[in-house]
């Protein structure tokens, strides 16, 4: 198979464009006087790995996929501690993304390797 699913283009870009908007969103809270430090970081360490799990979708990385389970995985549990309006939308997200990464034709596409 030497063309992306359509699949892992939905789900590649939703990891790209979520890590993106929550460092744009994050990044203004570096000027608030009142904002720790190691929890900006540690959110932006998080964001930076859902852009990273995007990227890596698209390079055909098998691992990324159980990546992007776990990054949405952690979602579910912080949206458990703000709401459970927010933890269900996450878990549907989670079930969501996770069937849509590990269908057979996406399945495929990782598994096939390219011959330089």
């Amino acid at each position: 198979m030497v063309h992306r699913p359509i699949t892992v283009v939905i789900v590649g870009m939703l990891f790209i464009l979520a890590g993106c908007l929550g460092i744009a969103y994050h990044v203004k809270d570096f000027s608030q006087p009142d904002s720790k430090l190691s929890e900006l970081i540690w959110v932006l360490v998080i964001r930076l790995l859902g852009v990273m799990c995007g990227v890596l979708l698209f390079l055909r990385v098998d691992w990324a996929r159980w990546l992007a389970v776990i990054w949405l995985l952690y979602h579910v549990i912080i949206g458990a501690l703000h709401s459970k309006s927010e933890m269900f939308v996450h878990i549907g997200l989670l079930i969501v993304v996770t069937v849509l990464l590990f269908l057979p034709v996406s399945s495929a596409y990782f598994r096939y390797k390219s011959q330089k």
